[in-house]
């Protein structure tokens, strides 16, 4: 198995240019079945996530093809609206495909999803969506199976503002007959940009962006030609990443506003940053402070960029909290960044964090996603080297995080 190796790199210095949104990414993928016509996708980043995706729709006789950033997705062809357990097993957003499956066949048979053991993540919202617009739902044996000759407009009220959920039922409720009204639905920057594509293709969907979204049915859709958006959290990363290294980085293929409240925390550190037109400069030229963070729903501090930041906390001088509302059990890092020297309690949903002067190079592990890159960042801060394993977990969300950090001066290899 391949392992991250980071030696401390003090001063990080050059541009770099994010990648576009995994978040954003799986759903405009999944959207691509509401029409028979052939897509193009343009900024889709080169993740695992993405290549299982892809697979996941090659397994149903939907034909995807690439090309340097361009993903073509053609469903004309499609067989069945069954992919395989194992494929379906690897990712949370595997999950998103059942919504566009049911409203445009009529049908869709799938296996509970799987993706970063972050804590639970239940379906229960994306099915009661899809029963509000009239399907017949059964679970028999760990898969869903979602039936309906045709979708009806209804009411779906979600008791939280699943970020999944909204996407599902959106997706779903473009081809059904009448309106479909989603309250308390999610307004993450990801659910804006897959509405958007949709609109593209022909939906009528209003207020996207608000906690009330309608959809009004339409009776099929064109094929896509859509630029997904930039991913705010790999931005966050090489954000905190300059900070951490007392290092000046800009970073291109930014949206600001979907950046506030990364931007807006480490400002209250002190951190010194430059906002351009689609650029964000971050230079750590002064002392910065310990802070704390909740993460909440987007506009709020997102639950993404949390381990990076106890990272950021672990040597920041003074006592930072960390309180985490969105899912149970997403500290994990804290027991490897600890490994590292960190001083790190944590109870329930609460992390305390009390600064140190160094961290020192281990041999840890990327337990998920996230935490993945919160050890990379440790690593590049510390004092000797660190060795990273189960790194497929970071490869499922950041595109070619090795190079571009070399390409900032940082010393890390992959081998």
């Amino acid at each position: 198995m391949s392992k991250i190796y980071v030696a401390p790199s003090p001063f990080l210095k050059g541009t770099v240019r994010a990648s576009g949104s995994k978040n954003a990414s799986l759903p405009l993928m999944a959207c691509c079945l509401l029409s028979e016509e052939t897509s193009a996708l343009e900024e889709i980043p080169k993740l695992r996530d993405i290549k299982a995706m892809s697979e996941i729709l090659e397994s149903m006789g939907v034909e995807v093809s690439r090309y340097k950033t361009n993903l073509k997705i053609s469903p004309g062809n499609l067989q069945n609206c069954t992919p395989p357990y194992e494929l379906v097993s690897q990712l949370r957003g595997s999950f998103l495909i059942a919504g566009p499956l049911l409203a445009k066949y009529g049908k869709v048979k799938i296996s509970l999803p799987g993706g970063c053991r972050i804590g639970t993540r239940p379906v229960d919202l994306h099915l009661k969506g899809f029963a509000a617009l009239g399907a017949k739902i059964e679970q028999v044996h760990g898969c869903i199976e979602a039936s309906a000759k045709q979708l009806y407009g209804g009411r779906v009220y979600l008791d939280v503002p699943s970020v999944g959920a909204t996407e599902n039922i959106m997706m779903a409720g473009t081809l059904a007959k009448g309106n479909t009204t989603i309250e308390n639905a999610s307004i993450e920057p990801e659910v804006v940009d897959l509405a958007k594509c949709l609109k593209e293709m022909g939906a009528l969907i209003e207020g996207e962006g608000t906690d009330t979204i309608v959809i009004t049915g339409v009776d099929k859709l064109s094929g896509a030609h859509h630029t997904v958006i930039p991913d705010r959290i790999e931005i966050g990363t090489f954000m905190v990443a300059s900070v951490l290294t007392k290092g000046d980085i800009c970073i291109e293929n930014v949206i600001l506003d979907h950046l506030n409240p990364t931007t807006a925390k480490l400002k209250e550190m002190g951190v010194h940053i430059i906002e351009g037109e689609n650029t964000i400069r971050v230079v750590a030229d002064s002392e910065i402070k310990a802070t704390n963070v909740k993460t909440m729903p987007f506009p709020g501090f997102p639950t993404d960029m949390q381990a990076s930041f106890m990272a950021l906390m672990s040597v920041v001088k003074g006592t930072s909290v960390i309180v985490e509302t969105i899912y149970e059990n997403r500290f994990m890092q804290a027991a490897e960044l600890c490994r590292m020297g960190a001083n790190i309690k944590t109870e329930g949903q609460t992390a305390v964090v009390e600064g140190v002067t160094a961290l020192t190079g281990a041999k840890v592990n990327a337990t998920d996603l996230r935490s993945g890159a919160a050890l990379i960042l440790a690593g590049l801060a510390g004092k000797g080297d660190t060795e990273i394993g189960e790194i497929a977990h970071i490869e499922r969300g950041y595109d070619n995080i090795v190079g571009k950090l070399q390409g900032l001066g940082a010393k890390i290899e992959k081998k």
